[in-house]
């Protein structure tokens, strides 16, 4: 046995240790935006009670205000995970899930958050200003990650102009910033997602857009500027932070967000979702180097949709969100224009097999004026609107957390508050919502939880925006594990 076994970091040994013998999650941190720019608290960090023998379960029993203006939280991430579960016998300390780290998209804040001292009642212990992110030439800090050397690495997508530029940011364990990440002449033309396999000594991030383009809102135009709209995956070298291999997904591919490796630390392949197509790519490292291969293999078709003009248009699904179950047997992908979640059987990755859909609102549903859709390739008709304890769903389905024995999926329903004005303006002035839908782990298949449902429309300060979730004890999107070879 090897003397790094004396002692464990934050929690487990293997993604199926999780999903075993991790604990049924009793708190859910969501991330709240507040649409009302000029509404002084801000963003903030709602408490939801997910224990269902609490008497507050179901309600947001703390908000952790940002007291600042504009920040747009987006992404969170923790100082520690599970990639540190192996501790050296000689090390002073072992690491602790102490601190929730929230990245702002628009201002460039990143607030720190101790959620150790009271679980329930988070506190910001430091805030860091934009200006650190600008000194080094970066803003716009989105997808955070631990590291296993106790850094903390978050993406960016803009340079200190807002134009678009795919970098990434370290702070030590202490939250000092250590400097820019990337090295050599080569950095993505843009950023957004990231996820690292130590194994295979391999990095992809992904790519959204420039941010003084998607702070504005989406205006189609937008999509002919590949150099401030993207649609690459990017394959970096782990050890020497070099990006090495850059693949265009080409229109199907236009806007890649949230990319995954399956959890299994010996698997050289993922997923990425792409938005605005709604097509979901599949890529595995070549056996014999160190390049990726990619392929389609979900391709969701866009709806006909005439809005009233005689003229039917295309609405692509916009896939916001994908989610691997802890045991790589699920994939779970959202459609946040469309309305549905669904669930694909990935036992086969390259061939992924529908078990299960949900509708959860959308812009299209059968009580919408003016909306036909037309020559759909998989509805018969439209899909009906979704009321949960008389409350009629607005939005779409958007971020998701799935719990860690795999049986339960939460889902949010903002995805950025400038499109959320956009697109669905009911949802910005009702508010939004989470839901949970539970899973049919054995068989396949989901229904929604009609018990469950957190209303953000009656907040203290106004009507506001829930976007992603997280556990205090790390989650299926958080923690990413290192080869235990002892």
């Amino acid at each position: 046995m090897s003397d790094k076994t004396c002692c464990h970091g934050p929690g487990y040994a293997t993604p199926l240790d999780a999903m075993k013998n991790g604990p049924r999650e009793t708190l859910l941190y969501t991330l709240t935006i507040q649409p009302n720019l000029e509404e002084e608290h801000g963003d903030y960090l709602s408490t939801i009670d997910v224990d269902p023998s609490s008497p507050t379960y179901c309600q947001i029993v703390h908000r952790t205000f940002t007291n600042r203006k504009g920040n747009e939280l987006h992404h969170s991430g923790w100082n520690a995970c599970s990639s540190c579960y192996v501790v050296d016998k000689n090390a002073k300390s072992v690491p602790k899930r102490n601190r929730l780290v929230l990245p702002a998209i628009n201002s460039d804040f990143i607030y720190v958050l101790d959620v150790a001292t009271d679980p329930r009642k988070p506190e910001i212990v430091k805030e860091i200003n934009g200006d650190v992110l600008k000194s080094h030439n970066v803003t716009a800090p989105h997808t955070t990650h631990c590291l296993a050397n106790g850094n903390i690495m978050i993406s960016v997508l803009g340079d200190a102009e807002g134009y678009a530029k795919g970098d990434f940011i370290l702070f030590d364990s202490e939250f000092n910033c250590v400097g820019t990440w990337t090295k050599g002449e080569k950095v993505a033309p843009c950023g957004y997602d990231f996820w690292y396999q130590p194994y295979y000594d391999v990095m992809v991030s992904t790519e959204w857009g420039a941010p003084n383009k998607f702070r504005r809102g989406w205006k189609p135009e937008d999509a002919k500027d590949l150099s401030q709209y993207g649609c690459r995956l990017n394959f970096y070298k782990w050890s020497t932070q070099t990006l090495y291999q850059t693949i265009d997904l080409g229109h199907d591919g236009f806007t890649p967000l949230e990319v995954r490796f399956l959890h299994n630390p010996k698997r050289p392949d993922g997923y990425v979702g792409c938005a605005l197509n709604a097509k979901v790519f599949y890529f595995k490292k070549r056996s014999d180097s160190d390049d990726f291969d990619v392929k389609k293999v979900i391709d969701i078709p866009q709806k006909l949709v005439d809005t009233g003009s005689g003229t039917a248009t295309e609405m692509g699904g916009m896939i916001s969100d994908i989610i691997i179950s802890l045991d790589d047997r699920f994939l779970y992908v959202n459609c946040w224009r469309h309305g549905d979640v669904r669930q694909y059987d990935i036992t086969d990755p390259e061939n992924p097999k529908l078990t299960g859909q949900l509708f959860l609102g959308g812009a299209i549903c059968s009580d919408l004026p003016n909306v036909v859709v037309k020559e759909d390739k998989e509805l018969t008709e439209r899909p009906a609107p979704r009321y949960i304890k008389g409350r009629r769903l607005e939005g779409g389905p958007q971020m998701m957390q799935l719990s860690l024995d795999g049986k339960r999926l939460y889902v949010s329903s903002s995805l950025y508050s400038p499109w959320d004005k956009q697109f669905y303006p009911d949802m910005v002035s009702k508010g939004g919502h989470v839901v949970l839908i539970d899973v049919d782990v054995d068989n396949g298949g989901m229904t929604l939880n009609e018990d469950f449902f957190v209303d953000f429309g009656k907040e203290p300060y106004g009507p506001s925006l829930p976007h992603e979730m997280r556990y205090p004890g790390g989650d299926c999107t958080s923690d990413i594990w290192l080869v235990n070879e002892s």
